[in-house]
């Protein structure tokens, strides 16, 4: 029949006239952009309906993601267009059979005249079954286990492909969802996000990845449980908020679900990928059932909360639509969408409620207990499917959540009459694109209504459909083996080539990051190598190393002695035992300001083997180190006792030479100018005497000039006196006067002659001494300058400071199956 691309559902139910009419029911599917439910007691038809709805969603090439907690949504698979009794009989019910006093042939033929009836009394035939096996492809999937398709979650914890800017509020309301259900699933119920540090903590690990990116596996997840990639959580340090055995206690949770065997299924077959669980390759529409029957309560909260975030973050990548393109339906939905508490699920569900329908995608949501629901949440479906109820109290809280989600557009008299009218397979339909309800009779099933079918069915029921999975069933990269080795810190059997998460060290252990100082090109030529063509896809991996660092005062007053020395060891394979040859593994000081305060994004860790994960060995290893600095840290000093002159290690001998001539040479000066001075004072003296004999020569010799003068006059004189004839008695007495004057002026010029002569000689000698003197003074102080020893000074235990000491992660390259240091 032509339904002109709407559902057909089933024909119209005249109330009066308590039949059904020959008018179809056509439903519009754009109508179920503003979502649907279903409510209905047992055996009200309820299944029916719901089927008739996906059958149709089929036939008008809608993809649909169906979850079945009690096995009827199975039933969607069995689609026999040939009618044929032998395709009916694998699934006929033998105990039904049997109690009718029928042979399964016997049943097998009965059922398959029974729907030929049924289905040619509402006009369909073969053919529109042939064409709805191949609208979509079929299949069922097992989150759990391998008994249908098996389905991993792992791909429910990798980051979401949505910017986190943008969606920030909505993938923390993810985060914190996911974050409950994985708590719920290791007993930790009754969560509140604002005050469990369980929820806080991994909330935190989760938004930390997520907003950079980056993918978070379950064995990450553990690790870095252990070992948080933030130091603080609001104001307080992580130790203090929630100390390190207490998060080795939770991490431990974690690993023990990881570890067990039973878990092993949840890790393996197809990723929780949407797109691929919408689409086929072919472009055909897939019908995706998650059989969740076999888990238990909280398993089955784990696995709803992750496909709702699931289909969340996917459907946040898609442009807005006005037009349905996906279904998602809920088979029961009691517990999932309570009015008061607020389970994990209920955020996402809450959250697609009301944002869906921008991006084409309807819910339908179906229940059998209307009491325990979130009307209020509800008040965004825009049609309601209501059959028969149980009890007068279902239906009087059911109208009440109407009556509330309506703001007092229902008509409570009218539903209610309508609804005590209603018989099996009747249901009332509100559809908020209609004028005014109305009440029709379900149409008959295309598919085998079968009845709940059981996990060993599962098998049989996907090859029938010829249901496979998208990806090869194989266990994630990821997860880890089902038993790790005793001693083995969780989820480490993981780690093996290297893990994004680093281990935790222990506590009270520094850990530091050395930082990259090679690239790779650098790295080659270090190890003096041609870089091969794989380097393209080298990366990094950290290893642990023992790094210890100390510096060493060296302090002595006397030898004016301030100096530090510094020991650094770094030790790649410290002994189990807790012992280490520090003579070995000295490198060059490290300056701890060098030091990286964080690892490089997306490298990898090796694991942390003992001692590196001994507290009590590293303990015992730093007080080794610790004496060994104090053992070996002295110095020598050199030394001018004469001089007072000292220096240590820092100071070169041609240095400390250098400063022994300088004051020497200031010394020498010193006492040069002071003997100078006290030679210069006595020349002074006599120099002074000879400047003033000197003075009294000239007057000598001017006297001398003089006498002889006159004496010379005199004798002129007395022989003028002669020839004239005039003697005189007086005249010779004078001449004889004049002459001794004369020889006595002579007198005085020799004797200052001689006074003259003697002082130049005494200032010769004091000269020659002088310069003796001085001569002696340079000798003696530069044997002084020469005089230098060397003394030893050893440390005093006080003075030994141990600055750094723990397990340091040093980078490398990782090119094929070897290794280049990546730091020098």
């Amino acid at each position: 029949m032509d339904t002109q691309g709407k559902f057909y559902l089933g024909r119209i139910f005249d109330p009066q006239k308590g039949q059904v009419t020959d008018q179809p029911l056509l439903y519009d599917p754009e109508d179920l952009t503003t979502h649907a439910v279903v409510v209905g007691m047992t055996g009200s038809g309820k299944t029916g309906l719901c089927v008739d709805l996906l059958e149709e969603a089929a036939l008008n090439g809608l993809p649909a993601l169906m979850i079945d907690p009690k096995g009827d949504i199975t039933n969607l698979l069995l689609h026999f267009p040939n009618l044929s009794p032998q395709d009916f009989q694998p699934w006929v019910n033998p105990d039904v059979a049997r109690q009718a006093g029928q042979s399964l042939e016997e049943a097998a033929q009965q059922t398959a005249q029974s729907w030929q009836k049924g289905l040619a009394e509402w006009g369909i035939d073969g053919e529109r079954i042939r064409a709805l096996q191949e609208s979509a492809h079929f299949a069922v999937y097992t989150p759990g286990s391998n008994a249908g398709l098996p389905l991993s979650i792992l791909a429910s914890l990798q980051a979401p492909a949505i910017p986190w800017e943008e969606n920030r509020e909505m993938l923390r309301e993810k985060i914190s969802a996911t974050v409950t259900a994985l708590l719920g699933l290791v007993g930790l119920s009754d969560i509140d996000p604002v005050r469990s540090r369980e929820h806080i903590l991994l909330a935190n690990i989760f938004e930390n990845a997520w907003s950079q990116g980056k993918d978070l596996q379950l064995d990450e997840l553990i690790l870095q449980t252990q070992n948080p990639p933030f130091t603080k959580l609001g104001v307080f340090d992580i130790n203090t908020f929630f100390p390190e055995k207490d998060r080795f206690g939770l991490a431990m949770l974690l690993n023990n679900i990881l570890a067990a065997p039973a878990f092993q299924t949840w890790i393996e077959g197809q990723p929780l990928d949407i797109p691929s669980l919408l689409y086929a390759a072919d472009g055909r529409p897939r019908h995706s059932v998650f059989y969740i029957a076999h888990l238990n309560d909280a398993e089955r909260m784990f696995f709803v909360t992750l496909l709702f975030s699931a289909i969340e973050a996917w459907m946040r990548t898609q442009k807005g639509a006005v037009n349905l393109r996906t279904l998602v339906y809920f088979d029961e939905i009691f517990g999932y969408l309570p009015p008061v508490s607020n389970p994990p699920s209920k955020a996402p569900m809450l959250r697609m409620l009301k944002q869906a329908r921008a991006f084409g995608v309807g819910l339908v949501l179906v229940t059998q207990n209307p009491v325990d629901l979130d009307y209020k949440g509800l008040s965004n479906a825009g049609t309601w499917f209501i059959g028969k109820l149980q009890t007068d109290r279902d239906k009087q809280r059911l109208l009440d959540g109407l009556e509330g989600a309506m703001a007092g557009a229902l008509d409570r008299q009218a539903y209610d009459r309508m609804i005590s009218g209603l018989g099996k397979r009747v249901f009332l339909m509100h559809n908020v694109h209609n004028k005014a309800p109305l009440l029709f009779q379900t149409r008959w099933a295309m598919n085998y209504l079968a009845g709940p079918l059981t996990r060993v069915q599962l098998a049989a029921l996907n090859e029938l459909a010829g249901a496979v999975a998208t990806t090869p069933a194989l266990k994630s990269a990821q997860s880890i083996s089902s038993a790790p080795s005793p001693g083995v810190a969780p989820a480490a059997a993981a780690i093996g080539g290297g893990s994004l998460t680093r281990p935790a060290v222990p506590g009270g252990v520094h850990e530091y990051f050395l930082p990259n100082t090679l690239s790779l090109a650098e790295a080659f030529k270090a190890a003096n190598r041609a870089m091969p063509p794989e380097a393209a896809s080298a990366s990094l991996i950290y290893r642990p190393v023992l790094l210890g660092q100390a510096r060493i005062r060296l302090f002595n007053r006397k030898y004016n002695l301030d100096y530090e020395l510094v020991r650094t060891v770094r030790v790649p394979d410290p002994d189990r035992r807790g012992v280490a040859r520090w003579d070995s593994y000295l490198v060059e000081p490290i300056d701890p300001k060098t030091l990286d305060d964080r690892p490089l994004p997306q490298a990898r860790f090796a694991a942390l083997d003992a001692p590196f994960s001994d507290a009590k060995a590293l303990a015992a290893l730093q007080k080794d180190f610790a004496d060994w600095a104090y053992r070996s840290g002295q110095t020598t000093v050199r030394a001018n006792q004469a001089l007072k002159l000292y220096a240590g290690p820092d100071v070169s001998q041609a240095e400390f030479r250098q400063r022994c001539a300088e004051a020497a040479r200031a010394g020498r000066d010193a006492e040069v100018e002071k003997v100078s001075a006290a030679y210069d004072k006595r020349l002074a003296v006599i120099q002074e005497k000879l400047r003033r004999e000197e003075r009294e020569l000239a007057e000598d010799q001017v006297r001398h000039s003089q006498r002889k003068l006159e004496e010379m006059g005199t004798h002129a004189e007395n022989i003028f006196g002669l020839f004239g004839g005039r003697k005189s008695s007086r005249r010779l007495t004078s001449s004889l006067s004049k002459r001794r004057l004369t020889e006595q002026a002579k007198a005085e010029v020799d004797e200052s002659l001689d006074a003259i002569e003697d002082y130049k000689k005494q200032i010769a000698a004091l000269e020659q001494e002088k310069a003796n003197a001085i001569e002696e003074v340079r000798q003696r102080w530069g044997d002084l300058a020469n005089d230098i020893s060397e003394i030893t000074v050893a440390a005093l235990k006080k003075d030994v400071l141990v600055e750094l000491f723990g397990v340091a992660w040093a980078p490398f390259w990782v090119v094929g199956a070897e290794e280049l240091p990546a730091s020098y």
